[in-house]
């Protein structure tokens, strides 16, 4: 691919504005992190030297020592840290662990401590998660589309989703046996899922889903969801050059009929069209409430020559196409609330973790690093809501991650602390520091290659 020709095609205001909402997010979560280590640390008289917002090799953008600790924010945005007297960490201070061990460092420490001060900052993560979902839904509310009001069916946007059999129409029931109740988990469901049950002209029939579905999703490149709610045909741009300009077609129309055909949704538009270029047809459209007529000439590619308005879950709302749910939630009842929904977005992350580690999903090919995560934000207008709902995510997939037992992971240093308060043996330091180097050379490895992945597609076909 032509490195050039990339870097032309990037909205770089969009992602500016990504980048921002992406590095204030994980500064808020790498904060809070390394709090919860530097909170037990501190409790269990340990002596922090160095307090990190991000990495800072060689230099620090920021520094000032308050009593023993120095607190900076370095120049490398990959994460933060705090340095623990007496432990063998990413800081790999050989020369300190050669000293005898000192009332006041880690190592000294009875291993419980130890272990308290490890799960520090997986703890916190999860409380946060708990507390942002909270206050998302005290702040916001929950407003949801349950499935059953789609009487008529979803509409398959993607041809992915017609390979596997599914078709316009079809009204999701369940995922793996397991019911679909609201629109908005349906897209994730048929990611994760192995069979999908519709109902389809009264009769319910079972869909098998390809193990390699996402493979194949990630090698289309595609970011748009496979389904939508059936939508109302209404006008967003007339092309200058199209018969039914002249015809009269205007914005906001919605068609409403071809020829002698109702039309309900947008997607009836294509099928009634195929086959018939340079026809004349019959055109009714809705125009403030009033019906109009037309006539108008297909193009030689049997299309009208408008692009449709897609409506938002808020226009879908508010124009009554789809009775909603909607809950407001008071201040004590939000937290169960929210710890409810943090367990249920771990649960699926849990779910993507194990398709990543299938390579036989082919989701392998979709693991991406900090430009995959800044694309889930906002690209146009900053929306707290969706900032907050992507940070609370993140904390829950940052704890998850920092618990894999992974040497130079929170994960790693309580695998060792737990084997030795079962054994009674305390692995030596050498080994912590061989295991150690070993954890972040994997850490890197796995980081140059989600970044690559973003930008070159490494795990694609070509």
């Amino acid at each position: 691919m032509n490195l050039l020709f990339v870097f032309a095609a990037i909205n770089w205001q969009a992602v500016g504005l990504q980048a921002g909402q992406l590095i204030l997010s994980l500064s808020i979560l790498v904060i809070m992190h390394e709090l919860g280590h530097f909170i037990p640390a501190k409790w269990f008289k340990c002596r922090v030297e160095k307090f990190y917002l991000f990495f800072d090799p060689w230099f620090s953008i920021f520094k000032k020592k308050i009593g023993e600790t120095e607190y900076g924010v370095g120049w490398l945005p990959l994460g933060g840290y705090v340095k623990i007297s007496g432990m063998i960490d990413e800081s790999m201070d050989k020369e300190q662990m050669k000293q005898p061990a000192q009332s006041w460092e880690f190592r000294s420490k009875p291993a419980w401590q130890r272990l308290i001060i490890m799960i520090g900052g997986v703890t916190v993560n999860v409380l946060l998660a708990f507390v942002i979902y909270a206050m998302i839904l005290f702040t916001w509310g929950d407003t949801k589309l349950p499935m059953k009001n789609l009487t008529d069916g979803v509409w398959c946007v993607d041809s992915l989703a017609l390979n596997i059999g599914l078709q316009t129409g079809d009204r999701i029931l369940a995922v793996n046996g397991k019911p679909v109740d609201y629109f908005d988990d349906a897209n994730a469901e048929l990611l994760l899922g192995e069979k999908i049950t519709v109902e389809r002209n009264g009769q319910v029939k079972d869909i098998v889903i390809p193990v390699n579905f996402i493979g194949q999703l990630v090698e289309r490149g595609k970011k748009s969801p496979l389904l939508l709610p059936r939508m109302p045909a209404i006008v967003d741009q007339v092309s200058d050059t199209s018969y039914v300009k002249i015809a009269g077609l205007k914005s906001k129309d919605q068609i409403i009929g071809i020829d002698s055909t109702e039309i309900k949704y947008f997607d009836q538009v294509r099928p009634l069209l195929a086959g018939r270029a340079n026809d004349t047809i019959s055109l009714k459209v809705l125009r403030d409430d009033k019906p109009v007529v037309m006539k108008t000439v297909l193009s030689n590619t049997a299309n009208i020559g408008f692009i449709p308005f897609l409506l938002s879950p808020d226009d879908l709302k508010r124009m009554n196409v789809y009775r909603y749910e909607s809950k407001e939630y008071g201040f004590f009842e939000s937290f169960p609330a929210g710890v409810k929904l943090a367990i249920k977005k771990l649960e699926s992350y849990i779910l993507q973790f194990k398709k990543i580690l299938t390579p036989s999903t082919g989701a392998y090919k979709g693991l991406g690093g900090f430009r995959a995560m800044g694309s889930v934000f906002p690209e146009y207008g900053w929306n707290w809501e969706a900032f907050w709902t992507i940070t609370a995510f993140f904390s829950i997939a940052l704890a998850f991650m920092n618990l894999l037992p992974i040497p130079a992971l929170d994960g790693g240093h309580v695998l060792f602390t737990l084997y030795e308060m079962i054994s009674g043996r305390k692995p030596s330091e050498k080994f912590l520091e061989y295991a150690q180097i070993v954890g972040m050379v994997l850490l890197f490895g796995l980081l140059i290659y989600a970044n690559g992945n973003d930008w070159f597609g490494w795990g694609r076909s070509k």
